[in-house]
Parts: C-alpha cells; sequence; structure tokens
C-alpha cells in the first residue's frame, strides 16, 4: 500500500510539471541546464604502461582505475549487452544470512582467469570469456559474529613469486570477515602452507573484543616488493577505549611480522604527539585504515587513508588535532616509517573518515607532470597534494567553522578547505528548505528537524540534535575515483543526504535506547555522552533535503574546475516510477582510454556509461540486483569485457542478489 501510494503521489506531480515552474522542474531533477555541462580537454598521451586488463582492486596499485582496453567507444556502447552470468549460490545456500551483506566486490584478472570475493570471503575463480567456475576456496569464517560492518569482502591482491614457479608461486591474499589473512594458490585455490599457519595469520587486534564481530578487514591487502600490508574495519561508538587502528605488514612468503604503524601516537616522544593535547598518553582506538590503500612501487611507499579515533561524535577526552586521524598518510613500505601525513579533518567529531582510496595520478600542468595524490572524501571536498611532500598541489586554505557543541567538547576553530575546487555536494542543510512531494510530507521533515542546530558543515554534535550534511556515509565513500590521465580528468560519484546526531547524557542512555531501540543508539562508554543517529527520511520513504541525492563529477585536477556535474540514479527501484532525482550510491567509476565511464552504484539496478569528457549518459545496462560494487574492464581474446557484481547492499536497501553480470559488443 505504502510503495503505491508513493507512485501515485510522483505521479500526480510529473504530470502537474508544466503548471508549476523552473523551480519546481529543478527540485525534481528534470533539467539538465541546472547541472555543471562543459567538456574535458585532452592534455596528454595516457601512460603507455597502462595495460588492457584490471590486475589491482582499482586497476592498478596507485587506484587509477582506468583501463586501456578500447574496444567499447562511445560510438559503438549502446551496442552492449550481456556476454555472460555467474552465480555464487549465495542466495541458495546462504539466504538467511543475506540481510547483512555487502557484495562491493571487484574481480581482478590474475593470469588466464577471474578471481573475486564474496561477501562470505569465498574465493571464486571463473573463466574471463565464458563465466565458467575454474575453482573456489571457503576459508570457512565465523557467520555467527555479528559483524559491524555487515559481511563485505572488496577484493584480492595477487603476487608472483620472482624467483620461479612452484606451487604458491603466484598467490592470491584477502583479508576476512573474522580478522585473518589467507593466502592461496592462484592456479588451485589451495592454502598456501608455508604462509602463517596452514595458509594465514590471524591477526590480533590487540584487546579483548566485545564481540567477535567488533574487528573486520573488509578492503584488500596490498603488497609491495615482499611484504604485504594490511588495514582493519572496527565498529564506531561503541566505547572510548577501543581497538587501535594499527596497520599491518607481514612477509609475502612466510606472514612472519615486518612491521606495524598505529596512526594515534602512544608515546611523548612520537612527532603527533603534539596534537594529543591531553595529560597522558591516548587510550582512544581506530583512526583505523577500513578503505583501499594505495602504493607507489617506485618510491616504495604506501599511503592510508585513516579514520577518526574512537568515539565518533565527541572529542572533549582527546583535546587538539588528533593526528594522525583523519589523514592521508604515507609510509616507507619495507620499515613502515612515516613518510608525511596530511590531516584532512581536525578533531574529528562528525565521523568524517577518509574512506576512500588515495589517488596517485600524474597531472600536467604548464607542460610539466607532476606527481600528486588525490583524496576525495565524505565531506565532499577533494584534496590535491603534492606525491612527495605532502603539501598542497591545488591550494587549501584553514577557514573559520561553527564552535559550541557539547559540555566539554574542544573544538578545532578552524578546518581545511580546498580553495580551488567547491564541495561537490551541498555542505548545509537548512530546515526551512525541507523537501516533499506533498505538502504533508514536506511539513513531516520540518517536524523531524524542528530545534535541531543546523550551521553548515562542521557543525557540532549537540544534545538538542545536530544536522550534518554530507551524512557520515558522504560526498565520497569507498568507491573512490577514477582518473582519465589524458584529460587530468579525476570522475568522482557523491551522495547528499542529511543525518540528525543527537547526544544522549551517560546516564539518560539506556532509556533513550530502549525508547528508540529501531534506530541506531550506541553507548560511547567511557565518554560522558552517547550517541542517536538518524538519516532524515520522509514518511512516504525519500530524503527530506532537496534532490539531486546522488551526483557525479569530473574534476579538472590541473585547475581544480568542476569541469561537469550531473545526476546519478533515478526512483524506478525505490518504489515508484523511473525519476531523476538521483540517488545515494556506493561503488566507484572506471574510466577507459576510448572516452567511457562506466558505474553502478546508484539504487536503482543499472550498470550506466557516460562519456567522460562531458558526463552524458550513452548506456545502461539492466542488473539482476543491486550494483553497489566498482565495475571492472579487460580484454580477453579480443574481446572487451565490463564486468560488475550484482549482489545488492542489504544496509542501503538495494535488492539482493549474488551474481557477476559481463557486457560485451556482440561477436568477438
Amino acid at each position: 500500500m505504502k510503495r503505491l501510494l508513493i507512485i501515485a503521489l510522483v505521479l500526480i506531480i510529473l504530470l502537474s510539471l508544466p503548471l508549476l515552474g523552473g523551480s519546481m522542474i529543478w527540485v525534481m531533477g528534470g533539467a539538465d541546464s541546472l547541472d555543471i555541462d562543459g567538456t574535458a580537454n585532452v592534455v596528454a598521451e595516457p601512460d603507455p604502461e597502462t595495460g588492457r586488463g584490471w590486475s589491482h582492486y582499482g586497476g592498478d596499485a596507485r587506484g587509477h582505475r582506468y583501463s586501456a582496453a578500447d574496444e567499447i567507444t562511445p560510438d559503438n556502447v549502446d551496442g552492449l549487452s550481456v556476454a555472460w552470468r555467474y552465480s555464487t549460490g549465495d542466495l541458495a545456500s546462504r539466504g538467511g544470512l543475506m540481510h547483512r551483506t555487502a557484495s562491493e566486490g571487484t574481480p581482478i584478472l590474475a593470469g588466464d582467469q577471474l578471481v573475486f570475493c564474496t561477501p562470505f570471503n569465498e574465493v571464486i575463480a571463473i573463466d574471463p570469456g565464458t563465466g565458467a567456475e575454474r575453482w573456489r576456496f571457503d576459508p570457512e569464517i565465523d557467520l555467527e559474529q555479528r559483524p559491524a560492518n555487515q559481511y563485505v569482502c572488496r577484493g584480492l591482491a595477487q603476487w608472483r613469486d620472482p624467483d620461479g614457479p612452484g606451487a604458491c608461486a603466484h598467490r592470491l591474499f584477502m583479508g576476512t570477515n573474522d580478522a585473518r589473512l589467507v593466502a592461496i594458490d592462484a592456479a588451485t585455490g589451495a592454502p598456501c602452507a608455508g604462509f602463517g599457519d596452514g595458509g594465514e595469520v590471524r591477526i590480533d587486534p590487540g584487546m579483548q573484543l566485545l564481540w567477535p564481530g567488533e574487528f573486520q578487514v573488509t578492503s584488500p591487502p596490498v603488497i609491495v616488493g615482499n611484504t604485504v600490508i594490511v588495514g582493519s574495519a572496527i565498529s564506531d561508538n561503541a566505547r572510548v577505549a577501543a581497538p587501535s587502528g594499527t596497520v599491518r605488514a607481514f612477509d609475502v612468503r612466510t606472514g612472519e611480522p615486518r612491521w606495524d604503524f598505529d596512526p594515534i601516537p602512544r608515546s611523548a616522544d612520537d612527532p603527533a604527539a603534539g596534537s594529543w593535547e591531553g595529560s597522558q598518553s591516548p587510550v582512544e582506538g581506530h583512526a583505523n585504515v577500513w578503505a583501499p590503500l594505495s602504493v607507489d612501487e617506485e618510491r616504495g611507499w604506501v599511503f592510508l587513508p585513516t579514520s577518526s579515533p574512537s568515539p565518533d561524535f565527541f572529542g572533549g577526552l582527546r583535546p587538539g588535532d588528533n593526528r594522525h586521524a583523519n589523514s592521508v598518510v604515507t609510509l616507507d613500505a619495507a620499515t613502515g616509517a612515516l613518510v608525511w601525513g596530511f590531516q584532512t579533518v581536525h578533531h574529528d567529531v562528525w565521523d568524517y573518515d577518509l574512506a576512500s582510496q588515495p589517488g596517485l595520478y600524474s597531472v600536467v600542468r604548464d607542460g610539466q607532470r607532476h606527481d600528486v595524490v588525490a583524496q576525495v572524501t565524505k565531506t565532499g571536498m577533494v584534496f590535491v597534494l603534492d606525491r612527495d611532500t605532502g603539501d598542497p598541489f591545488l591550494p587549501v586554505e584553514e577557514r573559520p567553522v561553527p564552535q559550541g557543541g557539547a559540555a566539554g567538547e574542544r573544538l578545532s576553530p578552524t578546518q581545511p578547505y580546498p580553495a580551488a575546487t567547491p564541495q561537490v555536494v551541498p555542505d548545509r542543510f537548512d530546515p526551512g528548505d525541507a523537501f516533499g512531494i506533498t505538502w504533508f510530507d514536506r511539513r513531516a521533515c520540518r517536524k523531524l528537524v524542528e530545534g535541531a542546530v543546523a550551521e553548515g558543515l562542521f557543525t557540532p554534535p549537540t544534545e538538542q540534535g545536530t544536522l550534518l550534511n554530507p551524512f557520515t556515509g558522504g560526498g565520497a565513500n569507498w568507491g573512490s575515483a577514477a582518473f582519465d590521465p589524458s584529460r587530468n580528468l579525476l570522475v568522482v560519484n557523491m551522495s547528499s543526504l542529511v543525518h540528525h546526531i543527537q547526544l544522549i547524557p551517560e546516564g539518560e542512555f539506556e532509556r533513550v535506547r530502549e525508547v528508540f531501540h529501531d534506530q541506531e543508539v550506541s553507548p560511547q562508554t567511557g565518554a560522558p555522552y552517547g550517541m542517536k543517529r538518524e538519516t532524515l527520511m520522509s514518511p512516504l520513504g525519500l530524503p527530506c533535503n532537496p534532490p539531486p541525492w546522488g551526483v557525479i563529477a569530473g574534476i579538472d585536477l590541473a585547475s581544480g574546475d568542476i569541469v561537469w556535474r550531473k545526476t546519478l540514479g533515478t526512483t524506478e527501484d525505490l518504489g515508484g516510477p523511473a525519476v531523476k532525482l538521483g540517488t545515494p550510491n556506493f561503488g566507484g567509476p572506471i574510466v577507459t582510454a576510448s572516452g567511457l565511464m562506466f558505474i553502478g552504484a546508484a539504487m536503482d539496478d543499472y550498470l550506466r556509461a557516460f562519456d567522460v569528457a562531458t558526463g552524458e549518459e550513452l548506456w545502461r545496462g539492466r542488473l539482476p540486483a543491486g550494483g553497489q560494487a566498482t565495475p571492472m574492464t579487460y580484454e580477453w581474446e579480443g574481446r572487451q569485457y565490463v564486468v560488475i557484481y550484482a549482489g545488492g547492499h542489504a544496509r542501503a536497501g538495494t535488492r539482493l542478489g549474488d551474481e557477476i553480470v559481463a557486457f560485451a559488443l556482440p561477436g568477438g
């Protein structure tokens, strides 16, 4: 009944559009003229070493998400059709657990097979041309652990032994939901017996967990030389003295520990200790690296996107900027020694983790190539840094931000803002601008935010409630960005939603949790406040902030200019007709040498192709389930394929499935 009501009301609005005037057309996302339209110019030839395969998560070790494959072009992309489909069988065998999954994996091309991991950490190898299964490996993870971040596996890493052939000379590495680092033979899927204990290393979180799923590994490891490096995913807002966000490195052959790096300084002689102004060494945990890492193999460096310290929404017990949390941190991959760090949020009390892979690109400016790091963020900002020093390549300035907040909080008076590139999505929400397709819907949204503090980006959490825009899912998230090296063009998708965050005094927490038992209410044990987090949605299930709720943009990294910005996604699979309002999106874009960009991510079940120079949508292919994963592309036996994991995302509410779907042009 609710779905029928939504459909009827949206149809009424659509039929009324000619009578309503231009402002309403913009609200409904129907006027392309109000998007930013432009054309990205070709400035240089692509890197000739860029391959036509997809050997790493992110395409290559530096996270370009770019392929030299060029059979599929803007002129023929509308001829794409399904070439093959492969089902993992999870819907049939593990259907009772699918409501705890997010299918965010991206396959890689490893020799003569595609390999990928399921949300339950099964590794499967399939034929690149037919999708026929070659082998599968099941590490038999703990399915009773109640994972804090759902069952997730985003990808694998591969390594070839330069000393020659033999068992496990070509091996695959994966982190698991129950905190293991696993090594298997790429040819057979058998565990590499010489690595750790029978092919695995159990990662010690360093303290007793509150429950088994508090600590996971969800993003792929990275490999530099003979060292394999892995981060972790840790439950937010459970406690102050939480597991640390230590990044760990192991010998790629034996699994022996090489080094570890804790982004939070634990001793007074650490150079970052001065940014933690408490009288003792920090007891806080996290600042973990749950998003994908990047590697500069030539320099021998690994680049970490770190998260916020624990807990997310109160920092009064950790005064100071809290470096190296919320930072791009560069380490020597052989030793774990710090090279440089750049902090994107000081003293984070908004859960504005660095959730995206740092992009290591070469940008052409004034005829010269410059090696940079481009970091897209949950705040909608894009920071572009010199890769050698961490200094801004595009200017960054400190700007005053809202103050106040809860008793005992000590906020940073300023925050860093890129000066050349405005936020890609809105950074504030005025309750008076509440959206609704009817007067009733709009009034309900306004009532939801009555009394909330809304002073724009970086408004601190409060007891009366604070509006966070963008919400804590971003802006940009783990899908990261893609880069077209021939155009200096960064392509990034972002969501635009609002969170209502409310601090709960410690003595009132249990009462509030009982009343709001169906919402997210977390204790932040050890802090004087718990928290309640709610996405602002109307009674009809639509966001309370004005659309578009999802966008994709092309940004010139030489100047910082937003060249084009377009709405991403329709309401087709949200219980109504296909209206171009944009949707929240999880998963990232890829770019090809022919001038195409592919992306799933949106909450309608499509893989889309865009002209990378203009942002014009050229094609879309229907998926059997949500495509909240980053696609990949490769050439095999003279034919180019574009592949995506269509498994859906339980927390986002998209259609669940268990298929890898490959698209190609006819013939081959």
